[in-house]
């Protein structure tokens, strides 16, 4: 059995409510078993007997299932709680710094990441501190700036929402939890 966790984009905005109790037992229902949902932004960890080898599949079966029950275009990044627990363990900034949010851009496809990346490169690291890892780019904007910094307006693309979704630190350790 792997645990997984699910990361939903563009839940709870924009007109698409999904709650938790309706994630959940959509979950359930497909046969995943320890479901637990964490917070109202779509977050579900779960286990279910399918390996890292076959991650494509059971993302376009949940994907599926979403669509069907919630009748929206959703698409989730998936990755496993070993691979959530190392994104947070290698956050590079201060994640305690009252002034700045501490966010992780987790990236389902590396082309997508590395050009993530190579543009956060050349933007400025005092405006938008941002660090490539495993899968993910790290970034650490302001408060109250998250989506008018070039970074910000960057993941805001069109191009990056089936492939990107951005949480907050302290929402991934209370997945881990």
């Amino acid at each position: 059995m792997t645990t997984w966790v699910a990361l939903l984009r563009g839940v709870n905005v924009n007109g698409i409510t999904i709650r938790s109790t309706e994630l959940a037992a959509l979950l359930r229902g497909l046969g995943f078993e320890e479901v637990k949902t964490v917070l109202a932004s779509g977050n579900a960890r779960f286990t279910v007997d399918v390996d890292v080898a076959r991650r494509a599949e059971l993302k376009t079966r949940i994907e599926a299932a979403l669509r069907d029950r919630f009748d929206y275009d959703a698409w989730i990044v998936l990755v496993t709680l070993d691979e959530l627990a190392a994104a947070v363990t290698a956050y590079p900034f201060d994640a305690e710094d009252p002034s700045r949010q501490p966010y992780v851009v987790f990236c389902t496809d590396v082309a997508v990441r590395d050009a993530l990346a190579d543009a956060a490169a050349s933007l400025d690291p005092a405006e938008d501190p941002t660090h490539p890892g495993i899968g993910v780019v790290y970034w650490s904007p302001e408060i109250g700036r998250t989506i008018d910094t070039p970074f910000g307006k960057l993941l805001g693309r069109a191009a990056y929402k089936p492939t990107t979704t951005t949480r907050n630190l302290r929402t991934l350790v209370k997945i881990l939890g």
